[in-house]
């Protein structure tokens, strides 16, 4: 084909395609992009991937293998029944076509049969009206503050926070404020617990104003690992009733929960809190299948609903046809076969198995009453922080970034720093902390505390 090229392109255009170099500035285009993407640096996910993949070539770790516990991915598949029905979904035409953008009936009858048990004591009706289905948990809270914010709503996030909050509020003109959790005082010298982290309800109540359109929650917790309580949540949402705050309550990790009493949910605590709530689900984090993209958002007040619904039509029309089938079935076997307990027994074993390796060493953690992650304080590891060679990206950086690039070059372990959850004026509670994930299979969890176990040449 190149050798017709000059029957069918001008010599003037052959030669601007030709020497790409040579366009005029006169004719440069100009780009003003989003000033919320402007001078961003990298995120903690970047900076993390970037550094294992440049320590596997090192010489520590030539010849060993790269124990990834960074990011909340999974080492293994989707469960048996989960994989099938995705493999049978696509064998219906109409399956591999667009869906509803409410989404498709039989995984929002599912939602329904599901929730439904949760909200039957605040409301009479739970039904299609309450559920949107979205491609994605992050893409349902991005919908809902689409939905909702106008450019100069306030909106307050707990700290830690998982980062894409903080974008997802400012990309339709939110204002973020933060209130802290904080941290036990003993976090450094034993191990504490998820209770054992509060939110100062005091400075909760300072930050809302006449703006405050919204307050985000998140239980089970990323990165502590904190269940709220009843008593945490009904305070909390006693605040926003007084003030006429929207709850928008991330819980996709609301069947990795390890407490005692059942994981208790915000909305379901009375019929104003139902009235205010939007709840947060995903598909991802409860059938391994973070690739899926299929999440959703539940709420009793479908009149709240419907704006985050708009939202979502706006921002991806629909969401993928063939797993939302494969989440229909696999939530309706669930339900029926016990599936969301065994999950949990299997995670509380995984959790056993890392955590042994820091009750050997002594190092103090949170032990996690929810999510597949563990904060662990490496304070009591002897890092030379001034002579080891950082990159610049990573000088910048709390020591938190340093203790997470020093432990994958000399160990061969990947673990993700925690202050990317902070604000820099509060990143000294974090520092010195690194998130375990423990969605691995259980062999690889052991090669992980075998590795790890090679700290107790550093303390």
């Amino acid at each position: 084909m190149l050798k017709n090229i000059n029957r069918i392109i001008p010599l003037q255009l052959k030669r601007s395609i030709m020497t790409n170099n040579n366009i005029p500035n006169s004719t440069k285009l100009k780009i003003n992009p989003n000033k919320q993407f402007i001078k961003t640096p990298k995120d903690v996910w970047s900076l993390t991937n970037e550094a294992a993949q440049a320590a596997s070539h090192n010489t520590k770790n030539k010849g060993r293998e790269l124990i990834n516990l960074g990011q909340g991915f999974f080492s293994y598949s989707p469960p048996a029944f989960a994989i099938e029905a995705a493999k049978n979904s696509f064998d219906t035409p109409l399956n591999n076509q667009y869906s509803p953008t409410k989404g498709r009936p039989n995984l929002i009858n599912a939602l329904v049969k599901q929730y439904a048990n949760y909200y039957s004591k605040v409301v009479d009706n739970f039904g299609p009206s309450n559920v949107q289905v979205c491609t994605g948990a992050n893409e349902a809270i991005l919908s809902c503050f689409v939905g909702l914010i106008n450019p100069g709503d306030e909106v307050i996030v707990l700290e830690p926070f998982f980062d894409q909050y903080i974008s997802n509020i400012q990309i339709p003109g939110g204002v973020v404020r933060y209130v802290p959790i904080n941290a036990p005082e003993n976090l450094c010298s034993q191990v504490t617990e998820g209770k054992d982290w509060k939110v100062d309800i005091e400075k909760l109540k300072s930050t809302i104003n006449e703006k405050t359109k919204i307050l985000v929650l998140n239980t089970p917790h990323n990165p502590i690992g904190k269940v709220f309580t009843r008593e945490e949540l009904l305070e909390i949402g006693q605040i926003c009733l007084a003030n006429n705050i929207i709850i928008v309550s991330d819980e996709v990790y609301e069947h990795l929960y390890f407490t005692e009493e059942p994981f208790p949910r915000i909305a379901t605590l009375s019929p104003e809190l139902a009235n205010i709530t939007l709840s947060v689900g995903s598909a991802g984090k409860s059938f391994a299948a973070t690739g899926w993209r299929i999440g959703w958002i539940v709420s009793a007040n479908a009149d709240l609903l419907k704006y985050a619904s708009m939202a979502h039509t706006r921002i991806c029309f629909s969401s993928p046809s063939p797993l939302q089938e494969a989440c229909a079935s696999s939530i309706e076997y669930a339900l029926a076969n016990d599936y969301y307990k065994k999950m949990r027994e299997e995670y509380k074993h995984k959790f056993d198995i890392l955590c042994s390796v820091f009750d050997e060493l002594n190092l103090p953690y949170t032990k996690p009453e929810g999510t597949y992650f563990v904060l662990v304080d490496f304070s009591k590891v002897k890092i030379p922080f001034e002579t080891y060679e950082f990159p610049q990206d990573i000088q910048n950086k709390a020591k938190d970034f340093k203790i997470s690039y020093w432990l994958i070059n000399e160990l061969g372990v990947v673990a993700i720093p925690p202050t990317e959850f902070y604000i820099p004026e509060h990143e000294s509670q974090a520092e010195t902390l690194l998130r375990f994930a423990v969605c691995k299979t259980d062999d690889y969890l052991e090669k992980a505390v075998d590795r790890l176990r090679l700290l107790k040449n550093y303390l």
